[in-house]
């Protein structure tokens, strides 16, 4: 889990520490957010489309707990009963604004009742963590998943985690298969989506999905 900077022979990248990332707390982020995800040219050619598709596939149907949800980008695709959190309080105001159901982490953490979900998403999450507290925040939030739910984990790869200077560790799908397993989870699927995993150097929206399942007991 650290900053890529080239590649072994074995086409994984070969790491040189952790750079340090910009605030994702405040205004501007969301701002960012909003301007990125209303460009003319992504919305005419619906670029969002098989990102979107490769979620409901997975977590569709499901009551889906949308950690780091942002400007809802993927809360407003999930089904009824979903709901989202994100540390930016202006991300989840304007998530509010579109009526969509989404807390604040205190808020959230601080909820007397709420009911289980059985799918959760953490995608374009944990690449903006410190690297020693990426594990945690998965954990932080299985309590809250009903035995058997579905768990998808969703990170840039090369050429997208330098796009951002928020994003602070780089993560393949070893690495959270291995948050997975740490976390008491168990694998089900890895992927690298859409194209496969050597697009992730030019190809800035390659993802590396890793899906895994909440045993019966943690």
């Amino acid at each position: 889990m650290s900053e890529f900077k080239e590649s072994t022979d074995d086409g994984r990248p070969e790491f040189a520490g952790i750079r340090g990332g910009a605030d994702t707390t405040d205004n501007e982020y969301t701002a960012r957010l909003k301007e990125l995800q209303g460009a003319r040219w992504k919305r005419v050619l619906n670029v969002q489309a098989p990102y979107q598709w490769n979620i409901r596939r997975f977590l569709g149907g499901r009551r889906v707990l949308d950690v780091g949800c942002g400007i809802g980008r993927n809360l407003r695709n999930l089904a009824a009963g979903s709901a989202g959190v994100d540390h930016n309080e202006h991300s989840v105001e304007f998530c509010r604004s579109l009526g969509l159901v989404a807390y604040t982490s205190g808020e959230f953490h601080a909820e007397p009742e709420r009911p289980a979900f059985n799918g959760m998403l953490m995608a374009h999450l944990l690449e903006h963590l410190p690297p020693d507290e990426v594990a945690g925040i998965v954990a932080e939030y299985l309590p809250y998943l009903e035995p058997g739910a579905t768990v998808m984990l969703v990170c840039p790869q090369e050429r997208g985690f330098d796009s951002d200077p928020t994003h602070t560790v780089f993560l393949d799908g070893a690495d959270l298969e291995k948050i997975c397993a740490d976390t008491g989870l168990v694998v089900t699927r890895s992927l690298s989506f859409p194209f496969p995993r050597w697009m992730g150097k030019p190809f800035i929206y390659n993802e590396s999905v890793v899906i895994a399942e909440v045993p019966s007991r943690l």
